[in-house]
């Protein structure tokens, strides 16, 4: 029988990446969406751009959970990515 610790050690790793995938990817969608509204456009164009922009982002940052060598890059890249856009949106909030 494979110990608890085992077991932890061998999913661990594939549990974070599927919650980073969900959760951080779904996260940096809706920052991008909202970040889009600081652009120089107008308000409905801006809604428009950025709601199509955020299935691309979200696509995006779920091949890229899984494209890293280990989980806590692919959670720091989220968390990189996440940053300037957070200040983005924060100017429009």
């Amino acid at each position: 029988m494979t110990s608890v610790a085992g077991r932890v050690r061998t999913f661990g790793p594939l549990v974070s990446r599927i919650a980073a995938a969900l959760f951080g990817g779904y996260a940096l969608a809706a920052l991008a969406s909202v970040a889009v509204l600081a652009l120089p456009m107008s308000t409905p164009q801006a809604v428009l751009t950025g709601q199509l922009a955020s299935f691309l982002v979200y696509a995006a940052a779920v091949i890229w959970v899984f494209a890293v060598r280990s989980a806590l890059r692919a959670w720091a890249g989220l968390l990189v990515v996440a940053a300037p856009l957070l200040l983005a949106a924060w100017s429009v909030w």
